[in-house]
């Protein structure tokens, strides 16, 4: 194991008639014994190309074919983390809502899945489901996110997310004091295009402690570009306290953002759903 890359990639095309199990011919090629094969598989880092379709492979006793490539993407600093645990908010069977913590991803890389929440809600909900990504949380937010589990599910609410029909509502800590016109019924309006993409976000006071300057602001965004509410605040000049792209430098505290609440019309049975997890301040604030 010593002579073992901490990171490589391996594509293996399978050339030979002759039956070869995935887990043996991994070992085989990489060095890796066969339990920690089994690992990588589990863990989302081994791939299957049949044709033009690649997908995850997990299933360490697969017998492959003529003409199928078999890719392992190995990173040991990847590989090693432990995802954080989230929150199931409610389990709706055809979707649920999740409390996503600081940390964990809402969708993996050819590297691995296994510290996301679509990972996480397939082998810990009970009926087991598959999952699909609806929309996406940063990995440095904390907050509120559906996970889809039949691909139409998925479709129908990411469709919501596109029209523009979900209701989406965060709170931020950022540095300073932000100004008390702010207010929910007359909030700041900041619309510069983030990537050359229209961005409109709104910004008001909640409260402001002076003893460490820093401000709570109520967020509404009309759009979802990466990273929107970061970049809005920071360029006018209230960067959220833990924000390490676009904040201060030298900031050590976890991003404090948080998605609290989002309600829309379910798609299946036609009521208003509405997820709150509202609290106070900020998880990691105190």
């Amino acid at each position: 194991m010593s002579d073992i890359p901490s990171r490589f990639e391996k594509h293996i095309e399978i050339k030979s008639s002759v039956d070869a199990v995935a887990v043996d011919l991994l070992a085989a090629e990489t060095g890796l014994s066969k339990q920690m094969v089994k690992q990588v598989m589990q863990k989302g880092a081994v791939w299957l190309s049949k044709g033009k379709k690649t997908q995850r492979l997990r299933r360490a006793k697969k017998t492959l074919k003529v003409g199928e490539t078999l890719h392992i993407y190995y990173d040991i600093t990847v590989l090693d983390r432990v995802p954080p645990e989230p929150e199931l908010i409610a389990d709706e069977g055809r979707y649920s809502v999740w409390n996503k913590p600081y940390g964990m991803l809402s969708q993996g890389s050819k590297w691995g899945d296994h510290c996301t929440i679509t990972r996480w809600a397939e082998q810990h909900l009970k009926p087991q489901r598959v999952s699909f990504v609806v929309h996406r949380l940063d990995r440095a937010a904390n907050g509120l996110i559906i996970i889809g589990h039949e691909k139409g599910a998925a479709a129908a609410l990411s469709r919501l997310f596109q029209q523009r029909r979900v209701d989406k509502h965060y709170r931020i800590i950022v540095h300073g004091k932000f100004s008390d016109e702010a207010t929910l019924d007359n909030p700041v309006r900041v619309d510069t295009d983030i990537d050359g993409r229209s961005a409109v976000s709104y910004f008001s006071l909640i409260n402001y402690d002076g003893e460490r300057d820093r401000s709570l602001l109520e967020v509404t965004i009309e759009t979802g570009r990466k990273h929107q509410i970061r970049r809005h605040i920071s360029e006018i000049g209230f960067p959220v306290v833990g924000d390490r792209l676009h904040g201060i430098e030298g900031d050590k505290e976890d991003l404090q953002l948080m998605a609290y609440y989002l309600a829309f019309e379910c798609p299946y049975s036609h009521t208003r759903k509405e997820f709150n997890v509202l609290i106070e301040s900020l998880t990691h604030a105190q």
